[in-house]
C-alpha cells in the first residue's frame, strides 16, 4: 500500500488505519440531489456524494484525489459532503419519504436489505458482472449486499473480529494460542491457575458477535430463509445451541469469566484487556491501533489469531462495514462509474489504508495479508477465510434493536434459563419479528 496521506510509517500506519472501525453495525454516508449545477460550470454534469463523518480520520486528501479522478474519467464534477453516523439512517429514511434520494450512498452492510426491500436501491448485479468484478469481492460483504439475487451494494470496506491475547503472558508461561475450542478452554484453565488475578476469557453478554462466531463455528446459524422466501429463526436448533452452550459454559461451568462481564459490551471488554485484567478477548481489528496509540509497549504484549474452529480451521466472524449503493440515480451509468472508482483500484486501497478498514475486494485483501504483520494479517485472514454475515433481511435490524440475542445470553449467564430455554425464547421473538411484516 502507498503511504497514507498523513505520511505515517507503513507498519505503524497500517495499524493506525485499523482503528477507525467502530462496532459492528457501521454507520452510513449518503449522496443527495442527483445531477445538477455544482456552482461552477453550469453545463457540467455532477453528482453529490455524502459519506460517513469520521470514518477516515484524514479524508481530505482522499476526497481531493477522488474528485480529480472522477472529473478526469467522466468529465463530471463531484460534490462531497460528510454525514454524521447517528443521523445517517434517519436521513436516508426522510429522503425516501420526501422523494429526495441521492444518486449514490455509502450504506452500512446490514442496511442493504432494508433499503433494497423498500425499493430505494438499484440492483447493481449486471454492472458488477459486466465489469468482471463479481468473482473478486469479499464473500461476507457480497452476501450482505445481496437480497433475492439482487445486489444492492458494492463492497467498499469492512472490519472483523478475531481472538486477541496477551502474548507476553503466554510467552512467560510457555503457552501457545489456541487453535481449537478444546485448546481455548484448556489454555484458559491454565491461565486461571497461573494468573489468578486475571480474567482468562470474559464471556460478554452485552455484545452478540462473539457468540455468533461459536454458533457458526458449530455449523449452526441465527436464522435461515425457507424455500418460500420466508425467514425463520434457527438459533434454537441443535448446532446453534451447541455453539451457545460452549461459549457460555466457559463462564457458567468453567468459571473463566466474571459476573460483571454478563452485561459488558465490546468496549468494556477491550477496557478490561487494556487495563491488564483479561488475558484473551474477541475484539475487532481496529482495537489494535487503540492499544498502540495508548501505549506503544503493546507492540510486544498483544497477539492475534483467527477465532479457533471447533476441531480445526477457524470459526466464522461477523464482517461489518460499508457498501456503496445507487439510490435509483437519474444517471445510473455515471453513478456506477463513481461506485466502481471508489471500490476498486488505487482509490479503494487509499481509502482502506487511511480510514482503518480492510478493502472490499478479495484481491486487495490478499495484498494486506501478504504484509505478514502479526497484528494485521490474522484479522485479514479471518475476513478472507472465515467471514460471515448476519441474516440479510430488513427485519434483522429490528431484532438487533430489541436485543434479542443479548437477552438470551444474559438469561443464560445469570442462571435464569438454561441454554435451550433461552434459545427457544430468542427464536420465538425472532420469528415474531420475521412474521410481522
Amino acid at each position: 500500500m502507498p503511504l497514507s496521506p498523513g505520511g505515517h510509517h507503513p507498519r505503524r500506519r497500517t495499524r493506525r488505519a485499523l482503528a477507525a472501525a467502530a462496532t459492528l453495525s457501521l454507520g452510513v454516508g449518503l449522496l443527495t440531489a442527483c445531477g445538477g449545477d455544482d456552482g461552477g460550470d453550469g453545463d457540467s454534469e455532477s453528482l453529490d456524494l455524502w459519506i460517513m463523518e469520521g470514518t477516515n480520520p484524514d479524508a481530505d486528501p482522499y476526497v481531493d484525489d477522488l474528485k480529480a479522478a472522477f472529473r478526469e474519467q467522466t468529465g463530471a464534477e463531484l460534490n462531497v459532503e460528510f454525514v454524521q453516523w447517528a443521523d445517517a439512517h434517519d436521513r436516508i429514511t426522510r429522503a425516501m419519504a420526501a422523494d429526495e434520494l441521492p444518486d449514490v450512498a455509502e450504506i452500512g452492510s446490514t442496511w442493504a436489505a432494508e433499503f433494497g426491500a423498500a425499493g430505494a436501491l438499484a440492483d447493481l448485479s449486471e454492472s458488477i458482472e459486466a465489469d468482471g468484478l463479481g468473482d473478486d469481492l469479499v464473500p461476507a460483504l457480497q452476501e450482505a449486499g445481496t437480497v433475492d439475487g439482487a445486489m444492492y451494494g458494492m463492497p467498499w470496506y469492512a472490519g472483523t473480529r478475531s481472538l486477541m491475547y496477551r502474548a507476553d503472558i503466554f510467552e512467560e508461561h510457555g503457552l501457545e494460542p489456541p487453535t481449537t475450542w478444546d485448546e481455548l478452554r484448556d489454555v484458559a484453565l491454565e491461565l486461571k491457575d497461573l494468573e489468578p488475578d486475571m480474567i482468562p476469557f470474559p464471556v460478554i453478554g452485552g455484545g452478540e458477535y462473539s457468540v455468533d462466531a461459536f454458533i457458526w463455528g458449530a455449523g449452526g446459524d441465527i436464522a435461515e430463509q425457507t424455500d418460500e422466501g420466508e425467514w425463520q429463526a434457527t438459533i434454537n436448533e441443535p448446532a446453534a445451541v451447541e455453539g451457545i452452550e460452549f461459549y457460555t459454559s466457559l463462564a457458567t461451568e468453567d468459571d473463566l469469566s466474571v459476573a460483571a462481564a454478563n452485561t459488558w459490551d465490546e468496549v468494556d471488554q477491550l477496557q478490561s484487556f487494556q487495563d491488564g485484567e483479561s488475558a484473551m478477548v474477541i475484539n475487532g481489528n481496529w482495537t489494535v491501533a487503540t492499544l498502540l496509540d495508548a501505549d506503544p509497549a503493546w507492540e510486544d504484549q498483544v497477539g492475534v489469531v483467527p477465532i479457533p474452529g471447533q476441531e480445526e480451521g477457524y470459526s466464522p466472524s461477523f464482517v461489518g462495514g460499508s457498501l456503496l449503493g445507487d439510490f435509483n440515480s437519474d444517471d445510473p451509468e455515471l453513478s456506477w462509474e463513481l461506485i466502481k472508482l471508489m471500490s476498486t483500484g488505487e482509490l479503494a486501497t487509499q481509502w482502506a489504508d487511511s480510514s482503518g478498514y480492510f478493502p472490499g475486494q478479495a484481491s486487495a485483501l490478499d495484498e494486506v495479508r501478504t504484509q505478514e504483520d502479526p497484528l494485521v494479517t490474522p484479522f485479514a485472514t479471518q475476513m478472507a477465510e472465515a467471514g460471515a454475515s448476519v441474516p440479510v433481511t430488513e427485519h434483522y435490524g429490528t431484532i438487533q434493536g430489541e436485543q434479542v440475542t443479548l437477552q438470551m445470553l444474559q438469561a443464560i449467564l445469570s442462571g435464569e434459563k438454561n441454554v435451550q430455554q433461552a434459545a427457544d425464547d430468542a427464536a420465538a421473538a425472532m420469528d415474531e419479528t420475521f412474521g410481522g411484516s
